[in-house]
Formats: C-alpha cells, sequence, structure tokens
C-alpha cells in the first residue's frame, strides 16, 4: 500500500465546549457561544444563498448524500455563525458521525501557526528575517546555513524541498514512538537534503523549510516548539480545543475524526491513521475543529497575535504565482506571504491556507475576508480536493458577490 504524502504531518466537557454540548445528527446545525449566530443579531448582509436552506447549504447535502463530503463546515460573519454542517462518519468502524464540534487533522493549514510564531518573534526583535538559517540553527552544511534566509524560509523560496519525499522518511518516520524521536529524525533527514534550487530564485512549496522554521522558534524561544505555539497562538486565538495531538491519541479519542483514504484501486476508502507519524510537526498535522479556525481567523485579524504592521507584513503578497488551468476564474491574483496565501478574487482580499494527503484522507481549508469581515472553515476527513475546492470557489463567489 502507498503511504499517504502530506502536502504539508479532549476531554467530554472540552469538546462539547466549542458548539454547545448537543447532541445532533449528522447535517444539523448549531451555534457556538462565542460565535452566535447571524440570525440573532443582522449586523450585516448575509447572502440568503449562504444561510441554511440556501444553495451552499444544499450544494454541502448533496455532495453528502453522493458520500463526496464527509466532514465540518463553518460560515461566520462578523464573529457570528452564519451555516455550521457535519456530515459522515468521524469513526466508521465505530459508527460515530462526525459533529460541528469535530476536531479534524489540518495537515498544511498547520503552517500558518508556525508562520505566526516566527512573525511574533521577528516582532520582538529575536529574529531577522533577512538573517541567514545558520544565524539560529546549527547543523546545516555552508551552503545552506549561511545562504537561505529567514524570509525565504517563509515565502517557499530558500531551495529546500519535501522531506516526507525521501526514502529515508518512509522507512523510519512511522516507527517514532516518541515526539524527540519525531523532531530529532526529522531533522536529521532534513540536514541531509541537497537544495533543490538557489536560495532566492524560484518559488518551491517545501515542508522541511517549514520544519525548520519551528526549529528557529525553538531555539530562539528556549521553549520546545509545540509549547512555544501552545502557549503564543492557541492560547492567546482562544483556541481551546486546537493541539498537537499524537497518534495514540488520534486512534482513541472518539472526538477526533479518522483521515479515511481513497484506494486507488477504486476499492472502499481505508482509515490511514497508522500510516501517520506520532506528533506532527511545524509542517503539518496540527488538530482543530473549525470554531477554532473562525476564532483564529478573528484574532489574527483582530491584532491579538500580531500588531497589526506585522499582521498586515505576514499576510501580503511577497511571492506571484502564475494561474494553473484548474484556477477558479474568479482568481484575479495569487501570492504567497509569511506562511500565508493571498488572493484578489473578485476585487475582494482572502487569506487563508489549504491542506491535504494524496489518498490520505484529509482535505482542508480556511479562508478569511479582511475587508468583508467573513471567515470560512471546511475540514473534510476525506481527500477530495476537488470537492473542496468546489465548495471554497462557491463560498467565495457568494460572499463576495453581497459586497
Amino acid at each position: 500500500m502507498t503511504r499517504p504524502r502530506p502536502c504539508g504531518p479532549l476531554s467530554r466537557r472540552s469538546a462539547l465546549g466549542v458548539l454547545g454540548a448537543v447532541p445532533v445528527a449528522a447535517g444539523t446545525a448549531l451555534v457556538a457561544p462565542g460565535i452566535a449566530g447571524a440570525d440573532q443579531a443582522r449586523n450585516g448582509p448575509v447572502p440568503r444563498d449562504l444561510r441554511p436552506g440556501g444553495a451552499f447549504d444544499r450544494h454541502v447535502a448533496k455532495l453528502a448524500a453522493e458520500d463526496k463530503f464527509s466532514g465540518s463546515l463553518l460560515l461566520a460573519h462578523q464573529g457570528k455563525a452564519v451555516l455550521a454542517r457535519a456530515y459522515g462518519k468521524a469513526n466508521k468502524r465505530l459508527s460515530i458521525p462526525n459533529r460541528p464540534d469535530t476536531t479534524f487533522v489540518l495537515a498544511s493549514m498547520t503552517k500558518m501557526f508556525t508562520a505566526v510564531a516566527l512573525v511574533q518573534l521577528a516582532e520582538r526583535g529575536k529574529v531577522d528575517f533577512f538573517k541567514t538559517l545558520g544565524t539560529y540553527v546549527k547543523g546545516f552544511p555552508a551552503d545552506i546555513a549561511d545562504k537561505v534566509t529567514v524570509h525565504q524560509l517563509l515565502t517557499h523560496t530558500s531551495g529546500m524541498g519535501d522531506h516526507t519525499q525521501e526514502p529515508e522518511w518512509d522507512k523510519e518516520s512511522t516507527k517514532w514512538t516518541s515526539t524527540a524521536e519525531v523532531w530529532n529524525g526529522t531533522l536529521a533527514i532534513i540536514r541531509k537534503m541537497p537544495l533543490k534550487s538557489a536560495p532566492g530564485t524560484q518559488f518551491g512549496y517545501s515542508n522541511a523549510g517549514f520544519c525548520v522554521l519551528g526549529e528557529i522558534v525553538a531555539q530562539v524561544s528556549g521553549q520546545s516548539y509545540y509549547d512555544y505555539v501552545r502557549d503564543n497562538v492557541f492560547t492567546k486565538a482562544g483556541m481551546a480545543h486546537t493541539a498537537f495531538y499524537t497518534k495514540p491519541q488520534w486512534q482513541t479519542d472518539k472526538r477526533i475524526a479518522h483521515p479515511y483514504g481513497s484506494d486507488p484501486s477504486g476499492g472502499p476508502r481505508v482509515d490511514r491513521i497508522d500510516d501517520q507519524t506520532f506528533i506532527g510537526s511545524p509542517a503539518g498535522n496540527a488538530f482543530s475543529p473549525c470554531a477554532d479556525m473562525i476564532r483564529f481567523g478573528r484574532a489574527l485579524h483582530g491584532g491579538k497575535l500580531l500588531d497589526h504592521a506585522f499582521k498586515d507584513l505576514a499576510m501580503s503578497g511577497k511571492v506571484s504565482l502564475p494561474p494553473t488551468p484548474s484556477s477558479d476564474s474568479a482568481v484575479q491574483t495569487t501570492h504567497w506571504g509569511y506562511g500565508f496565501i493571498a488572493w484578489i478574487y473578485n476585487n475582494q482580499r482572502i487569506v487563508g491556507h489549504t491542506g491535504g494527503s494524496m489518498n490520505g484522507g484529509i482535505s482542508t481549508m480556511t479562508d478569511t475576508y479582511p475587508d468583508l469581515d467573513w471567515e470560512v472553515a471546511i475540514l473534510m476527513n476525506y481527500d477530495d480536493l476537488t470537492v473542496l475546492n468546489a465548495l471554497s470557489s462557491h463560498a467565495r463567489r457568494l460572499i463576495t458577490r453581497s459586497s
């Protein structure tokens, strides 16, 4: 069996606190305390097609009925829930349904947290974007340590590649049984990888580069990467249900959705938990429910995580990407910022990230609209980027059309 490749790796009371301890069937909307319902306070226009029963809601229901959508989604306007839905199974073997408060693995959406941590340290004067990797982390050869900059790592222009494509990763990563083994083993593989291109010369999406950024966070802050992100990102944003869970927790916690990967031969979807590493990395596989991703967007844009100047710096476009044949025609520009993707879509700014894995049972995305005050989170435990992109584009068209 081919191992899934990442695009990027609770208590009962606390889990239910996300959207209220109310049992619901799949497909039922819930409203969070702290993310109130838009119908309860009409503070701005909410298109009919984005409300319960509207065109977007019907689109999701149709995909779920066809077993193409399994997961949760939440659309919020001005911090108030407009639509919350959950379909499919979090655990098929135990017949546990996905709920609006189900926790999902995020894949590469995790890179946003790593980027915020790094920019926080820059804001405090502890990191310089244009200093080299070797200023902060030891053990890399000179052609990397003395040439690759923090700026290049954040913008995927460092020339570093993807450690998860290395044969040694395939051989060793699922054997690691502790956080220390994952951290040290991953960095050992990355340190031996040659550059794929000269630093600063071209864009090349790099999971390895973001793992190195996590090591910079650890070296500069004096905390482990996981502790720093917990204390300075998750806690400050009010993301009480977001964490880096271990594989044993993922396997046993009934509130965390299992990833159901597609079978290349066309057979039934397969639970891919056993193919995962012990814990996620700065490049991927933190865990979160939809409501916490909305809180993250609001905390970031509201200045709780970064001062406004550094927030704008992080999310402004640095590297322009050309459109692809599958690009939504309403996308006018796409840029990479510092750990964020920045789009101009129908003359509106959108900032966010996506995540997923080939055959790995993960498809995720989040969008924040800084000028329209909307947030969208779609977290799936199926690997189907076609479905994810269709839902993302549908929501974008309706939100920007209402502006």
